[in-house]
């Protein structure tokens, strides 16, 4: 570690996946994660959860039955993962007063270390890293 101080310096500023979980930038998946099979910790960006899993339209849908849908096509995805992140696509009707129809999105699932060197799994948008 000293060897990497001394060729790029100090830290400037370090984001930990806690602070982001806190923060609410990630969103912990949770128990309903670990009922979905998953072993590892799973959370998603902000953006994520609210493209493919906020709710607030109607009776018809809630937020446990769209996290459930992710996290089952995230599953499928990470079966068939060759590298660090895949795509999978989510039909959902999107978040808005009057949508009725489903409309595919995009998500990405990662895994990669968090704070320590242990595993973690991250469900984002296209564009997010």
């Amino acid at each position: 570690m000293n060897e990497l101080t001394e060729i790029f310096g100090p830290v400037i500023h370090r984001y930990t996946r806690a602070q982001a979980l806190a923060d609410g930038a990630l969103i912990d998946a949770g128990e309903l994660a670990r009922e979905a099979g998953f072993t590892v910790p799973l959370a998603l960006t902000a953006a994520a959860w609210a493209e493919a899993v906020a709710w607030d339209h109607g009776p018809h849908q809630d937020e446990t039955g769209r996290l459930w849908d992710v996290l089952t096509m995230a599953g499928l995805a990470a079966r068939t993962a060759t590298g660090p992140r895949v795509a999978f696509t989510v039909a959902r009707v999107p978040n808005r007063p009057g949508a009725e129809q489903p409309t595919n999105t995009t998500l990405h699932l990662h895994i990669g270390p968090g704070d320590t060197p242990a595993p973690v799994l991250t469900v984002l948008l296209p564009h997010e890293d």
